[in-house]
């Protein structure tokens, strides 16, 4: 009846725009992310006949509104699924992050992920990590690529048996390293998902982005490091197209945004250095490179006046049993 799980956060390499059902959350297209670690959300759940409603907290703060409606989604999907009796009494759930949410860093993938995994386990559900995948997705379709880690693929689909996540085999975790330039400015995903499909570019995007995932996997299943991150890097710029081309007009990148990016076009042009940005719908800068490069390039993008942090490739959404006690 009480489970607690974590999950880590994922950096996009090829990203969905835009989503065809705003209910069950199918994408247009398919999806493929990196998930980074040691960042992570770990969540607690615990249904009781003890509790008087559905209650939810992220970060000490007691959800309602918008944020609350996109965890019930989830909670009611695992109760669909449930044959146990005890998913009818009210549930707990209790999120804590080990990073900032809210400014591009997949926040809600690790969030949705970590209550996907321990809503089955609490659930009493029988259920692969893939189709747990399909319980977080309902929360956030970044979150059910966050569930089978490292490097995963959402599938398109208009059902669970097609729409759901799964790995990529590749080696790259062994060198990858992942810079994060932070720079904290408040975005709202949804909304730009939601307008997507309004952006005269949006076409243009759908028919370009089947190359992008098939180039995408080949890179990753071969370890081409370079292949890999020069199309995150170009995905990047075509999201960023779109979003700014819908009817809201939003833009994402600051100046500091923008400085990332001109340094690390100056240290791989000018200095040889495997290093490739890349963003989601934030400001903050994903900076790719190798283990080799990290100290440098890390040292030169604190340069730009953004606080920074080098993270690793991270696993999958996994249970915590030694730890159930987070509330």
């Amino acid at each position: 009846m009480k489970a607690t799980a974590m999950a880590h956060p994922i950096q996009g390499l090829v990203k969905y725009h835009g989503m065809r059902d705003d209910i069950k959350r199918l994408p247009y297209h398919d999806s493929i992310s990196v998930c980074t670690a040691p960042s992570h959300t770990r969540t607690t759940v615990e249904f009781s006949m003890d509790y008087e409603e559905d209650t939810f907290v992220v970060d000490g703060e007691e959800l309602d509104g918008r944020a609350y409606e996109r965890v019930e989604a989830v909670v009611e999907k695992a109760r669909s699924r449930s044959d146990a009796a005890h998913t009818v009494y009210p549930v707990r759930l209790e999120s804590e992050n080990s990073f900032p949410s809210n400014v591009g860093l997949g926040s809600s993938s690790s969030g949705f992920a970590a209550a996907a995994m321990a809503l089955a386990e609490a659930a009493e559900l029988d259920a692969s990590k893939q189709e747990i995948s399909t319980i977080a997705r309902v929360g956030s379709a970044s979150a059910a690529r966050a569930v089978t880690g490292a490097f995963s693929q959402l599938y398109t689909g208009m059902n669970d048996e097609d729409c759901r996540s799964k790995r990529i085999p590749s080696d790259l975790h062994e060198n990858l390293k992942i810079i994060v330039g932070l720079v904290p400015y408040h975005k709202e995903t949804e909304d730009a998902h939601r307008e997507a499909a309004d952006s005269h570019m949006f076409q243009a995007r759908n028919a370009h982005i089947h190359g992008q995932i098939a180039e995408m996997r080949d890179a990753l299943r071969n370890n081409d490091f370079e292949g890999a991150f020069e199309l995150a890097e170009h995905d990047s710029l075509s999201l960023a197209a779109t979003t700014m081309t819908g009817p809201s007009g939003w833009v994402y990148w600051q100046p500091a945004t923008l400085a990332v990016f001109n340094k690390v076009r100056e240290l791989r042009e000018e200095e040889d250095i495997p290093v490739y940005f890349s963003t989601d719908t934030g400001a903050s800068v994903y900076v790719n490179t190798t283990d080799e490069y990290a100290e440098e390039v890390e040292e030169a993008v604190s340069d730009c006046g953004v606080s920074t942090t080098t993270w690793n490739v991270g696993g999958p959404a996994k249970l915590l049993e030694e730890d159930k006690h987070l509330f």
